[in-house]
């Protein structure tokens, strides 16, 4: 991994989050490769219950300031970091006040999933492209963790697909068990639709479930990583269908070799 550039995505990430199998391999897999000489950039949306003066997290005036356009509404961007001390790995946090003030991630205190979180997620994928954009960094590889997230790859092979920033970068996506029962927003077909993208290319989106979402991820990414041992079947059938690079589930234990190899071998031959 030496000299190559990785930027990691994630919808969650431990210390600033609880450990789940997303929180914990979005932490283990950048720290992996940090160790062995390659360069990181990790984002995650800087979500209301993250306490910010327990982990010093502070504006970066130069990156924020933009607008992004979400369903015909400017929303604000705000860029945050903050450092994992014992790792020198620094983060960069997606804020804006309207969609992640809330002192929650996904659902309210009854578990229900916020209805604008089609919205969020759309936001989540712009903000990281605009930013990256302002950092002038090209990633070798751009690796996905967790449903939040999982529109980017989307956006970049289709809202994107002129950016010549991420011309030769290389999209993996990390799947996990479902995160979440029940669906998305109905509309949120036509709010992605309406940044251009074509609805034929997003039509499981018209049954916006966890499944569906990761098909769409999928289906726009370069490679495929099995993250976790219980994956819906449908979402598995779907994966082995497709003709590009898989790598089945490796426990915490093992993961390290296994993903530096896959990088290496199957991404970015």
């Amino acid at each position: 991994m030496n000299g190559k550039k990785i930027l990691f995505v994630s919808s969650e990430l431990v210390p600033y989050l609880p450990e789940n199998e997303v929180s914990l391999m979005s932490y283990e897999t950048p720290r992996m490769v940090n160790s062995n000489g390659g360069q990181i950039r990790i984002f995650m949306p800087r979500y209301g219950n993250i306490n910010e003066r327990r982990h010093q997290l502070h504006e970066v005036i130069r990156l924020s300031g933009m607008n992004l356009v979400i369903n015909d509404m400017d929303m604000p961007l705000i860029i945050k970091v903050a450092s994992i001390p014992r790792e020198r790995i620094q983060v960069y946090f997606i804020d804006n006040d309207e969609y992640f003030k809330r002192k929650a991630t996904f659902s309210d205190a009854d578990g229900n999933l916020f209805p604008d979180n089609d919205q969020r997620a759309i936001f989540f994928a712009k903000g990281v492209v605009e930013t990256v954009k302002k950092l002038n960094w090209t990633p070798d590889i751009i690796h996905v963790h967790g449903w939040m997230a999982s529109l980017l790859p989307l956006y970049l092979k289709k809202y994107y697909a002129d950016e010549p920033l991420f011309d030769t970068s290389k999209i993996v996506i990390s799947v996990y068990g479902k995160s979440f029962e029940g669906e998305l927003e109905k509309d949120m077909i036509k709010k992605i639709a309406f940044d251009g993208i074509p609805e034929e290319s997003i039509s499981a989106l018209e049954t916006p479930t966890y499944n569906n979402l990761l098909k769409v991820a999928v289906d726009h990414s370069d490679a495929v990583i099995l993250a976790a041992e219980e994956i819906p079947a449908d979402l598995k059938d779907h994966i082995s269908n497709l003709e590009k690079p898989v790598l089945p589930y490796v426990s915490l234990q093992e993961f390290e070799e296994a993903y530096a190899n896959f990088y290496n071998t199957e991404v970015l031959k």
